[in-house]
């Protein structure tokens, strides 16, 4: 990968806040993430991945700063987050996480391990709806 080359550019986007250290540190725990999905993050995986929705691609187990979000698509600035039942004791931390990301100039969409398991169809089609949105 050449150092002007759109990868590039966006892999170093996406590290600029944190340090070097934090960085090694979440790329091992990621690939880490990606071997071992729990079941609602593979059923979403299934269903976004080979850019099977409108054409456009998404990364799992993705370092984004500080933290590894679920699900990022690069050129809609798109976060996905499949929150499980531990979530709903976070709330607020889960906020300011969205907010730092948003802070950034990503978009965020959550969804309950529920409604991926339960509702696929309906998660996917609003995903859609999200990409189609433009961003400001």
């Amino acid at each position: 990968m050449s150092a002007n080359s759109p990868e590039e550019k966006e892999h170093s986007w996406a590290h600029t806040n944190a340090p070097k250290a934090i960085y090694e540190k979440t790329k091992f725990l990621a690939r880490e993430m990606r071997t071992n999905p729990t079941p609602a993050e593979n059923h979403l995986w299934q269903r976004i991945r080979k850019q099977q929705v409108l054409g456009f691609k998404f990364r799992r187990q993705y370092p984004i700063d500080r933290f590894i979000v679920d699900f990022y698509c690069t050129e809609a600035r798109l976060v996905i987050e499949v929150d499980g039942g531990i979530h709903e004791t976070q709330e607020e931390a889960d906020q300011l996480r969205t907010e730092l990301l948003e802070s950034l100039g990503l978009r965020v969409l959550r969804f309950t391990n529920g409604e991926v398991l339960q509702y696929a169809d309906a998660v996917v089609e609003r995903i859609g709806e999200e990409l189609m949105r433009p961003h400001p």
